[in-house]
């Protein structure tokens, strides 16, 4: 396996494997991870896909990439996931999977051309005072102390960060900026994270700094992720003759070690009251999704608390039985031990009354009903003591919403603080007292707020007890590589297991996974694509540096002297050149 960049490998078609047609493989989980990895087996692999099999325990395909109707209670989005022109692995992907809108066109075609009409941007990021403007004004405000421990971090090593909490690392002038909030809000960090993960965002997204206040930077489907994304690849799965297992658990994998070589021998399952054992030889691939961000998710209804269980996770108990069989498998409780600090909850809100709507177009400045973008990405209360954010993306965000409706998206980082309007924490009210949350921090005046929080919404809490623990503080090793050393037949595929290439969180990370797991385990004769490497660009980094000081020119040291050394130097001079056009020197 290796990783290129340009055209030279992007469009050109792999020779296929040698001994392909004598090989199986097997995925544990219906996520994306596994959905990709089965389509580059069949596409770049080219295995028959009548010899792939996907096993799931729960009853339906897409993992985390959810979005559903449940009867009685109504539509359900856990969250959804931000985009990026520059999902390599993704895109690479979706090119070849058709369009269920659009005939005659792919995925990626059908996400440009909607992205190309209508581009994305926020007109409104945050509130204050019940709706109103925070004026922000796009700004960081970042001290020249917070700055430099940017720049510090930047520049630091990833030993260096290793174990570390972004609280200990970053001061209070830093967490108490804009940019802190800007950033936690749109990536759901805490200041209990990793400082390690928050140094791969950087560098992975320097290229978009100048696009987190108003989200320019960001692109998104046309309807929830589940159908935009999941439906069309997993119904082009089906065309193939992939086989799918649904209501299948996978408790636990065997593997033989000599020396170097290790080899997945035997799974074991259990479906409805049957358990059993499937015997593995070398040339039966097993691609296991480890962990889990969704795993015991809890819905509530508008009259009911969504519960947390802290109980049995079977995603996470089976990667706790596979690490304790070699080293480099990794260590699940270093994230998935911590419910306290990876929980939170989200809540999808259906308008039922037209009066709310109203609301949201005075924030989000543009008509909710129009088809296109709406808030362009999350609104955040931001004094909000449970720190509230919600989103409207393009409506109707289901192909079965009334055109009457809009469905809204709302979460919250401190669950567990008492709210403004509603003096209980998160965790513990129903959709109908976090619809009168959100309302009181939309505006609505507050005799009109618990009429409409009854009668004019139906609002559905998810509780999520590991939807961050990959933020989790960690050190090499605690992830396993996607194909550990020495594997012959197995793999480890998305969010925790480790690519070393990019960073978590993304839609691009559980493609990227299984194309390094595939294209590895069946040596592949085509390169994968390498992250943007926008952090190597000088001429990002000096966008991102102006933009981070709110547009201020660098101060030189030796005033008018200095100045006059540094322009004699780099007059008439590429450089020079640069530094102006970028406004680095005043």
């Amino acid at each position: 396996m290796r990783y290129t960049s340009g055209n030279y490998e992007a469009f050109v078609r792999p020779r296929k494997p040698e001994g392909v047609e004598n090989k199986t493989a097997t995925f544990v989980g219906a996520g994306l991870a596994s959905l990709s990895g089965a389509a580059f087996l069949i596409r770049d692999g080219q295995m028959a896909g009548d010899r792939i099999t996907i096993l799931e325990r729960l009853p339906l395909p897409g993992g985390a990439l959810d979005g559903i109707k449940e009867p009685k209670k109504g539509f359900v989005i856990r969250g959804g996931r931000e985009m990026e022109d520059h999902w390599e692995c993704l895109w690479d992907l979706f090119r070849d999977i058709p369009s269920l809108e659009i005939e005659g066109a792919s995925v990626l075609d059908e996400f440009y051309w909607l992205n190309r009409d209508d581009p994305n941007y926020s007109l409104q990021r945050a509130t204050v005072n019940q709706g109103e403007d925070a004026k922000t004004d796009g700004r960081f405000g970042l001290s020249e102390k917070a700055q430099k421990e940017i720049v510090k971090l930047f520049m630091a090593t990833r030993e260096q960060v290793e174990d570390v909490r972004i609280d200990e690392f970053f001061g209070r002038e830093f967490l108490d900026s804009h940019f802190w909030m800007y950033w936690r809000t749109m990536f759901a960090f805490e200041e209990w994270h990793s400082v390690l993960e928050m140094k791969l965002y950087l560098h992975r997204f320097i290229h978009h700094i100048g696009g987190l206040p108003d989200f320019t930077a960001l692109k998104f489907t046309k309807y929830n992720q589940y159908e935009s994304l999941v439906l069309p690849l997993y119904t082009w799965l089906l065309d193939k003759g992939v086989r799918f297992e649904f209501h299948t658990e996978v408790t636990d994998v065997d593997f033989a070690f000599d020396g170097d070589r290790k080899q997945a021998t035997a799974l074991h399952w259990k479906k409805d009251e049957a358990e059993g054992i499937t015997d593995l030889g070398p040339d039966d691939l097993l691609f296991m999704t480890i962990g889990s961000l969704t795993e015991n998710s809890d819905n509530g209804d508008h009259h009911t608390p969504a519960t947390l269980d802290e109980g049995p996770a079977p995603a996470w108990d089976l990667w706790r039985r596979i690490a304790a069989k070699h080293p480099s498998f990794g260590h699940p409780d270093v994230f998935g031990a911590h419910i306290a600090e990876t929980k939170w909850e989200s809540a999808t809100v259906t308008t039922l009354d037209r009066r709310i709507p109203e609301y949201i177009q005075r924030i989000a400045k543009r008509d909710p009903f129009s088809g296109k973008v709406v808030t362009g990405g999350i609104v955040t209360a931001q004094d909000s003591s449970w720190l509230l954010s919600w989103t409207v993306n393009r409506q109707p965000h289901f192909k079965q919403q009334s055109p009457d409706q809009i469905v809204v998206w709302v979460y919250s980082l401190f669950v567990d603080r008492p709210g403004d309007y509603v003096k209980k924490p998160m965790q513990e009210c129903t959709g109908e007292e976090i619809t009168r949350e959100w309302l009181f921090h939309m505006g609505v005046p507050v005799d009109q707020i618990d009429e409409l929080a009854a009668t004019g919404a139906k609002t559905v809490p998810v509780m999520m007890p590991y939807v961050t623990a990959f933020f989790m503080p960690r050190k090499a090793g605690d992830r396993p590589d996607v194909v550990p050393a020495g594997s012959v037949n197995f793999a480890f595929l998305g969010q925790f297991a480790e690519s070393g290439r990019d960073c978590i969180f993304t839609t691009e990370y559980s493609v990227r996974t299984p194309m390094e797991a595939v294209y590895t385990l069946l040596d592949i004769d085509r390169g994968i694509p390498e992250v943007f490497n926008s952090t190597y660009d000088v001429r990002t980094l000096l966008a991102a540096t102006i933009r981070l000081r709110d547009g201020e020119p660098v101060d030189v040291p030796g005033g008018p002297i200095g100045r006059r050394l540094v322009h004699k130097y780099t007059h008439d001079t590429q450089i020079g050149e640069l530094l102006k056009e970028y406004g680095v020197l005043a």
